[in-house]
């Protein structure tokens, strides 16, 4: 069983899942009212690898994600581009998927909308203000946190501590500067829902919990996140199963950020990267790839140095698999994988350390490197013994590419232009028997990265 480290606890521990065999995932999803950036993208990136790895080892999973479609953002951006809150954010949805396809991102098995989910919502509230554990103001209902037992666990900090840190804004009339709303009254010109409380509508952190339990039923096994939704949006969500008496998430997993410059990207400070924008210039790939680099809880930063350097290593292996004349078992997703194929030694061991890796807290960045030694291995391979006898290593690499979402391209074997330039004039060189040339020529492509060797029908590159 796959281990994974726990926000809650600190510790990386074993899957404890509530049906064997059957695993239960929810992550927040996006509040669409602007173009998805590059850290949008790595959280889908993570969980998706996630997802698809505890498919491919045999597990079923049940996978939730929400779209947050009713929130300050999503009024103040409608009203500032003269435009309705439903009229934008069915926009950004449609913007939100049409960018995580170009990713190769799995679709949720469930796609819950917020505002499907205020009436649900409005009783939840109701229920939490009977309970003694929230309370009514001019503006709200607010959550009690100090009647929440074991608040701030995933903050790893006591309620004192957070409480030291936190400060009531003048005119405020919140009990605790850390009580947080559950309905926000209406304002003139915003979308309501009626409530016991007026008109109004829900707070973000009430609709993640409703939506998880809904759909998923208590004590689901993952819940996940970037690292930002730790504090507050996640322990308030939970604050609340907790005040309900509700058996919450049993396993809270938090990707790392993108950042630029050393700090977090985002939309708030103004340094994000659209995805469309880096889907425009650079292979989508080669964003998988950079994400499989770095284990999913460190940071990561997007240079186009980094970059080109994914890019180079993409093709390596369509290299490999045009080498090989291998499918991408892609085509059909996502990919499980196919009793048939085992019983080849070679292959069987790759695929063990793959597990191996990813079965150590989903350490791709382990996993990755294992891939690119079994494209080095089957080339040497193939080179000395012939392809038929490197096939089960190049099959390997297939495979694991496949169980992280990683498509590998046969394609036509086409260079850039620049590249089949320098081939040709190496050719021409060697015809002409002007070695000289042809050697610089060979020096040129070498210092480009490429393998060059001499084959009856001309020169012939590839990535080493």
């Amino acid at each position: 069983m796959p281990r994974l480290y726990d926000t809650a606890t600190g510790e990386t521990t074993e899957l404890r899942l509530r049906t064997p065999g059957q695993v239960s995932l929810y992550v927040c999803g996006p509040t669409v009212y602007d173009a998805p950036h590059l850290g949008h993208g790595r959280f889908s990136l993570v969980f998706d690898v996630l997802r698809r790895y505890l498919l491919f080892v045999g597990l079923e999973v049940t996978y939730v994600s929400n779209i947050t479609d009713i929130d300050d953002k999503v009024i103040e951006r409608a009203a500032s581009a003269g435009t309705t809150p439903d009229a934008l954010t069915a926009h950004y949805e449609q913007v939100w998927w049409d960018a995580m396809g170009a990713l190769g991102v799995l679709r949720p098995d469930e796609v819950p909308h917020a505002t499907a989910y205020v009436a649900r919502m409005v009783e939840v509230v109701a229920e939490l203000v009977a309970r003694g554990v929230a309370y009514e103001t001019s503006d709200g209902v607010y959550l009690s946190v100090a009647d929440v037992p074991g608040y701030g666990l995933l903050a790893r900090q006591p309620l004192e501590s957070l409480r030291a840190g936190a400060r009531v804004e003048a005119g405020e009339e919140k009990r605790s500067p850390l009580d947080f709303v559950l309905w926000k009254k209406a304002k003139p010109g915003e979308p309501t829902w009626p409530s016991p409380w007026g008109p109004g509508r829900p707070g973000w952190h009430t609709e993640c919990v409703v939506m998880s339990l809904d759909l998923l039923g208590d004590g689901f096994d993952i819940h996940g996140g970037a690292i930002d939704l730790i504090f507050p949006h996640h322990e308030n969500e939970r604050a609340q199963a907790v005040a309900l008496g509700r058996d919450f998430a049993h396993h809270w997993v938090h990707n790392g950020w993108v950042t630029v410059d050393g700090e977090k990207m985002s939309k708030s400070l103004g340094n994000f990267t659209s995805l469309d924008d880096f889907l425009s210039r650079a292979d989508a790939r080669a964003y998988r790839l950079l994400v499989l680099r770095s284990h999913y809880r460190s940071p990561i930063e997007i240079t186009p140095d980094t970059v080109a350097q994914a890019e180079a290593q993409v093709t390596r292996l369509d290299e490999l698999a045009r080498r090989f004349d291998l499918d991408d078992p892609l085509a059909a997703t996502p990919f499980v994988r196919d009793p048939g194929t085992t019983g080849v030694p070679e292959r069987d061991e790759a695929v063990a350390r793959f597990r191996a890796a990813m079965d150590d807290d989903l350490d791709t960045p382990g996993a990755l490197a294992g891939v690119f030694e079994l494209v080095r291995r089957a080339n040497t391979v193939a080179d000395g013994s012939g392809t038929d006898a490197a096939r089960p290593l190049a099959a390997a690499v297939v495979e694991i590419c496949a169980a992280m979402g990683l498509r590998l391209r046969r394609g036509s074997g086409e260079l850039d232009s620049e590249t089949a330039g320098l081939v040709a004039e190496r050719d021409d060189a060697r015809a002409r028997r002007d070695f000289a040339r042809a050697d610089a020529v060979r020096d040129e492509l070498t210092g480009r990265g490429w393998l060059v060797e001499d084959t009856p029908a001309g020169t012939r590159v590839r990535r080493p």
